[in-house]
């Protein structure tokens, strides 16, 4: 339920409103403090019991108009929060302005390779450095990360480098360890409903790059994110990744229309992993692209100094040569976009 105050509605008239709902038992919100104060309820409430509150508080000093929300996400509903959420990390920011570019190999290998290569990518145009120190493989044979040795490792180049670290986090009770290194805690596509985790990972406070399943749907996804936000956690970033389709010729299908849906739908900042999608170097930089100009705030791109040899997903890592082109390529596709969206 939304309460949309008169505007300029002063303290007290707002304050009587906030006490009716918490006399009900309910937890308001203050949406937006701005000119016109809209509170926010998400709790779930009896049907039967609604029409009798809003004629109560539509009754009270200074409400303009109770709605009810239109979606299941409420927390992260454009319902919710009309203007749209800008994730800040340090100096750095996702959801602002310019493109947010994540860039690194798809694990740690190593402490020199991690800082020489965040220094070049630095270099390039990236503003966060990714990279796994945890990795969920499919086969339990595959290299899966250093573990904590890989966070100190990640968290030095970062450091070196300028660049703010994101890495995934694959358990509850290691939220608090990777947030000791990282800038962002990511959660991964296999991890999307993994509601413990999610949890963890609202009340830890850090930003949290969410992935969407292999398998969800948007409201699959919009759900997973009300998870971290109804713990007090109000710096999601939603990540497209390509979802499992019947096509075998990439290795998974990026679902482009997801970017403009999600944005339709949610305040939250969307960024898109092309590299994930495409599971081929070659189509990254066209799937990257594509991304922006259709509205993300962000891309999230796997680059290792020699792919063919990487421990892991090598055959999807761009090389630093093309990741400099691509980078450069990026803000120019953004600008025009925004123009075009309306968003300028």
């Amino acid at each position: 339920m939304v309460v949309i105050m008169h505007q300029g509605a002063p303290k007290r008239e707002i304050g009587q409103v906030l006490a009716a709902l918490q006399h009900r038992g309910l937890e308001p919100r203050i949406i937006s403090p701005e000119d016109r104060v809209v509170i926010g309820v998400v709790e779930e409430m009896d049907q039967a019991s609604i029409p009798k509150l809003r004629e109560a508080l539509a009754g009270l000093k200074g409400v303009e108009e109770v709605e009810e929300f239109g979606s299941a996400w409420k927390l992260a509903s454009r319902d919710f929060r009309s203007q749209r959420t800008v994730v800040r990390v340090g100096e750095r920011t996702v959801g602002g302005p310019g493109v947010a570019v994540m860039a690194g190999p798809c694990a740690v290998e190593s402490r020199d390779s991690i800082i020489s290569l965040a220094n070049v990518l630095a270099g390039a145009g990236a503003s966060f450095l990714r990279g796994g120190a945890f990795k969920p493989r499919t086969s339990p044979y595959s290299f899966r990360g250093l573990g904590r040795e890989g966070l100190e490792y990640l968290a030095q180049a970062g450091k070196e480098s300028g660049l703010k670290v994101v890495t995934e986090v694959l358990r509850p009770g290691e939220v608090e360890l990777v947030a000791r290194y990282a800038d962002i805690l990511q959660i991964g596509a296999r991890n999307m409903q993994n509601f413990a985790l999610l949890e963890a990972a609202g009340d830890q406070g850090q930003p949290v790059l969410l992935k969407r399943g292999l398998m969800a749907t948007v409201k699959e996804f919009l759900l997973s994110a009300e998870y971290i936000l109804a713990r007090g956690n109000p710096g999601v970033i939603l990540c497209e990744r390509g979802i499992r389709t019947f096509e075998t010729a990439t290795r998974n299908t990026l679902d482009l229309a997801a970017v403009p849906l999600l944005k339709q739908l949610s305040h939250l900042p969307v960024v898109v992993d092309p590299s994930h999608a495409a599971g081929k170097r070659e189509l990254v930089p066209a799937l990257a692209l594509a991304a922006v100009a259709a509205g993300a705030d962000g891309i999230m791109v796997e680059v290792h100094p020699d792919p063919d040899r990487a421990l892991s997903d090598g055959r999807q890592s761009l090389t630093p040569e093309m990741f400099r082109a691509l980078a450069k390529g990026l803000e120019p596709v953004a600008e025009l976009s925004r123009g075009l969206l309306g968003e300028g």
